[in-house]
């Protein structure tokens, strides 16, 4: 891969997102951050990875996203909430890893937080209900009741989480360079769906 990339992937709780995310990434021969960001969140900003994890993609409040919108680079901010520094801490981590090498970002507003990046590609992966409570009945040995509980439940907390700070639509077509239903294509055709497009880019820039 000869120029940079930056893909980021936002999904449907229960689509794949996150084995597409790495299965990319692989094909790639570049970095996948997932619950990775985590641990370079907490390794450069000094907060527990622990705490990072039960803020991860959780609706924040108006002040945080003042915050960020309207400050950049990242300040020394006195009296902030914990989320709020714990979002800032994200904002910044991200910001840097779109500045690096080529890298698979996974969830976090990440498309949107990185929208004025060159080499941004922003994916959205999406799957029907039945698809989606196959997945989650057979990793997590529920019943289909609270599979579908638990896929509704996620998918409203993290189109709050990306709504609340971007002037897009979480799941929306328009949102993303492309939308892509892993129920059709299985993960690993959605990943080579991913690596043809970012190769057509490189082709239509050579021109």
């Amino acid at each position: 891969m000869a120029a940079k990339h930056i893909v980021t992937i936002g999904r449907q709780f229960g689509s794949g997102g996150h084995e597409v995310g790495r299965v990319l990434a692989k094909k790639l021969g570049v970095k996948v951050y997932d619950k990775e960001l985590l641990k370079l969140v907490a390794e450069q900003s000094g907060i527990c990875e622990k705490v990072l994890e039960s803020y991860d993609e959780k609706p924040t409040n108006s002040l945080l996203y003042s915050i960020v919108m309207d400050v950049y680079p990242s300040m020394n901010y006195v009296g902030t909430t914990l989320n709020q520094q714990i979002y800032q801490a994200q904002f910044d981590t991200i910001r840097k890893l779109g500045e690096g090498d080529s890298c698979v970002i996974v969830g976090r507003a990440a498309d949107y937080i990185l929208r004025d990046n060159p080499a941004l590609t922003s994916v959205f992966i999406h799957a029907d209900m039945p698809y989606r409570i196959g997945r989650i009945t057979e990793f997590e040995h529920i019943s289909d009741e609270k599979a579908r509980d638990m896929i509704i439940k996620a998918d409203k907390k993290r189109a709050s989480f990306y709504n609340f700070q971007a002037e897009k639509k979480w799941g929306s077509a328009a949102s993303y360079h492309l939308s892509l239903d892993t129920a059709a294509l299985g993960i690993e055709g959605a990943a080579d769906l991913i690596c043809a497009y970012l190769d057509l880019l490189d082709k239509n820039s050579e021109k």
